[in-house]
């Protein structure tokens, strides 16, 4: 689909409007033979849901806002879920079942709103265990057993997360071994931010290759989601990861922002606002925010949770890092300097590292180094 801005019209936009104002975001919708102008109003209905929804707030209408528009219009049992391999079924009823047969103890997955192998499974497990037909289709009979079982409970479905805990602590201190999928933003004709000489997807690649190389040097698995020259979709990037088997996920991005004086780093994780978060992406952000903010002296803008496409497609804990503004003369002067970005590089892998020390042998932020790192990997080999 296009993407709508203000001053576009067209029944694409009307429909838009509809939604919204369905949602009591703006006022009804009046009979009118012309087709609805999307103005500065529907612009801040727009903004107003997307920030309800932890999508970036634009006020455009792309691919990730359309999608969430047309789920909002579905609540669990307004129609019947099953799985669709070609076409997953997708919606606001798809993510209440998902996050209700967790909270009842059924492995559903993350919930994204995504009607997958893994949310059928559960589906057609709970079926079995409510002596329903184990059929994998959400209609009346199940939902009436759900609706059944919705007093008292928990919210949030932390069960999948508090296994993503369990799955680290497992996993040891030691990062040999650990898979890790680096995602350098943009690439190919998408160039990302560009301010003068400076290009978000060359700083990105950049800073990517710099991980690349100290992961791999601690005995990490490190993999780039993309070519220097190619730029796959969000789904394509999650698609690498998931097949790749991955054990975290690192987003590598740039920001820009009309008034100059907009600066600093900030951490993004997988959340909805409803307590249903990533708890190791959560973690990894935190980690990830304070190093970078300590070593590099950047503004600290702080972690925060968002529903991005990238967080609800990927299987394993994955983390976004808005590294700088390039429209910032500050920011842009230290991101155009390689010295520079070795330090974000060895930020990040201290990072990881203090992930999976889950507190054991410890040090203050910043003050951690690659030596150090390495030194740690090599007294655990002996």
């Amino acid at each position: 689909m296009r993407v709508l801005r203000r001053g576009d019209a067209g029944p694409d936009v009307a429909e838009i409007r509809s939604t919204l104002a369905a949602m009591e975001l703006l006022p009804p919708v009046t009979e009118s033979g012309e087709y609805e102008v999307f103005d500065t109003a529907m612009e801040h209905a727009v903004r107003a849901f997307q920030q309800r929804r932890g999508l970036i707030t634009d006020g455009l209408v792309g691919p990730a806002t359309y999608q969430a528009l047309r789920g909002a219009g579905f609540h669990l049992g307004s129609r019947p879920l099953t799985y669709m391999f070609s076409a997953p079924m997708q919606g606001d009823d798809v993510f209440a079942l998902q996050e209700r047969l967790t909270e009842l103890g059924f492995d559903a997955g993350r919930p994204d709103g995504h009607f997958g192998a893994q949310t059928e499974r559960a589906l057609k497990t709970f079926q079995r265990d409510m002596r329903l037909v184990a059929d994998g289709m959400c209609g009346p009979a199940t939902i009436r057993e759900l609706h059944r079982l919705s007093s008292p409970r928990a919210r949030g479905g932390r069960p999948v997360f508090l296994r993503e805990q369990e799955q680290v602590r497992q996993a040891g201190p030691r990062l040999r071994g650990k898979r890790i999928v680096i995602d350098p933003g943009h690439g190919g004709e998408d160039l990302g931010v560009v301010a003068g000489d400076l290009r978000e997807a060359d700083i990105a690649w950049d800073l990517a290759r710099r991980l690349e190389g100290r992961m791999q040097a601690t005995g990490m698995e490190a993999l780039i989601s993309r070519g220097p020259n190619q730029s796959p979709t969000e789904g394509d990037r999650a698609k690498f990861a998931n097949e790749a088997g991955a054990d975290l996920f690192l987003s590598l991005h740039n920001d820009k922002n009309p008034s100059p004086k907009a600066q600093g780093v900030a951490s993004f994780h997988f959340g909805t606002g409803n307590g249903t978060t990533s708890t190791v992406g959560e973690l990894l952000a935190g980690f990830i925010q304070r190093e970078l903010a300590a070593r590099t002296g950047m503004l600290d803008c702080r972690t925060h949770y968002k529903t991005w496409e990238i967080f609800t497609r990927t299987r394993c804990p994955a983390v976004r890092i808005e590294i700088g503004y390039l429209t910032n003369p500050e920011d842009s002067r230290k991101l155009a300097d390689p010295a520079f970005r070795d330090v974000v590089a060895e930020g990040i892998l201290v990072a990881v590292k203090r992930l999976y020390l889950l507190g054991e042998g410890d040090q203050p932020t910043g003050t951690f180094t690659f030596a150090d790192v390495l030194a740690h990997e090599l007294a655990k080999a002996e």
